[in-house]
């Protein structure tokens, strides 16, 4: 008697697939619409899990779903790359209940971001492409190695205050000169080995100096070409922007025609107030934590320089520093900064020093 073999096909089904990742595995969880098909560890390799999907769902829609995180966006280019719909969330905007937070493992995350994932209440992070990444990675390198010098500045600092060493007192310590380096390498101690943690301490810092240099003249290379020639040249027309500032802005928006509206970009940047209301109670609070660090910093950063050299943003913050704190006032001539970031990006014009919003 003969039998025939019917093969699997899934067409017009939709598969809904979460990894919980880590470096050494990952926990997946499969679900259909109707319900859980299994949750199995699985090596961190795309290839496998596509190979699985296929094997088993032949023909059906694929739509998978991590954290963003340390594994960065490589997952979701090489699963888009083999025709499979990858979104990366914000971790904090995964619905979880009271049980799930107090009571925590990879397989209920996997569950829990699967389920999410299926019921459509998660929305997936704007992902840059392979070479915008590259080049925020060139600009955040340089950030990076900025935090380590200063961390090696305050490392200095604390070993001469714990053994009593006064610096002269025409010395200044804020830019750290040529002087002032002179001085740390002559400082002396009863024995030779405090010097030798000194001399450590100074070779470290002025790798960092070198390393800063030569990632400045890298960056500064970058800006120079397109496609961030033209942009860099519309942004360093706003007061307190400078070349590597506009080159820190543009590699970490990247898109600004992805922003609908302002309160979207001051959103992302992170300039927008907590709020807390019930009924007729309404209470708003400090600026939000969620934001982008690399951009808030940056932002009040310029903006401090900008009040100093734009007439129209001195007289708005000399009005609301009448009724505030001068720390709450920057940063609402910060959300102004960032209204005029975003024109001239958006309209590709330079930017006219004085004019009043």
């Amino acid at each position: 008697m003969n039998t025939v073999r019917r093969s699997l096909d899934f067409h017009g089904q939709d598969i809904f697939v979460a990894m919980d990742t880590h470096k050494k595995n990952w926990k997946t969880c499969i679900l259909t619409k109707q319900m859980e098909h299994k949750i199995f560890t699985q090596p961190p390799q795309p290839d496998k899990l596509v190979h699985y999907l296929k094997n088993n769902f032949p023909g059906a829609r694929y739509h998978c779903v991590y954290e963003a995180g340390f594994a960065g966006f490589w997952i979701q280019q090489a699963l888009t790359q083999q025709g499979v719909d990858c979104i990366v969330v914000n971790p904090a905007d995964v619905p979880h209940t009271n049980k799930e937070r107090v009571h925590k493992n990879d397989r209920i995350d996997a569950r829990k971001l699967a389920n999410a994932l299926r019921s459509g209440v998660i929305k997936g992070i704007y992902v840059p492409q392979a070479q915008e990444l590259e080049d925020r990675t060139l600009v955040r390198m340089r950030q990076l190695f900025v935090k380590k010098q200063t961390r090696s500045k305050n490392q200095i600092k604390a070993l001469l205050y714990f053994h009593g060493i006064d610096q002269p007192e025409d010395i200044c310590e804020r830019y750290w000169s040529k002087r002032y380096l002179e001085f740390l390498h002559s400082v002396t101690f009863s024995h030779h080995t405090a010097k030798l943690a000194l001399e450590a301490l100074l070779n470290e810092l002025e790798h960092h100096r070198q390393s800063i240099a030569q990632l400045t003249q890298q960056i500064r290379t970058l800006a120079s070409q397109e496609p961030y020639q033209q942009r860099v040249g519309y942004l360093i027309t706003i007061p307190g922007i400078s070349t590597l500032s506009a080159m820190i802005f543009l590699t970490e928006l990247v898109d600004i025609h992805r922003f609908r509206h302002l309160d979207h970009l001051a959103s992302y940047v992170g300039l927008v107030p907590s709020e807390h209301s019930s009924g007729a109670h309404e209470h708003v609070g400090p600026i939000t934590r969620r934001r982008n660090p690399e951009l808030r910093a940056l932002l009040v950063q310029c903006t401090w320089s900008a009040v100093r050299r734009d007439p129209a943003l001195m007289l708005a913050f000399q009005e609301l520093s009448k009724r505030m704190s001068k720390n709450k006032a920057i940063i609402r001539i910060a959300r102004k900064l960032l209204a005029r970031i975003r024109y001239v990006l958006r309209n590709e014009k330079p930017y006219v020093t004085g004019v009043v919003e």
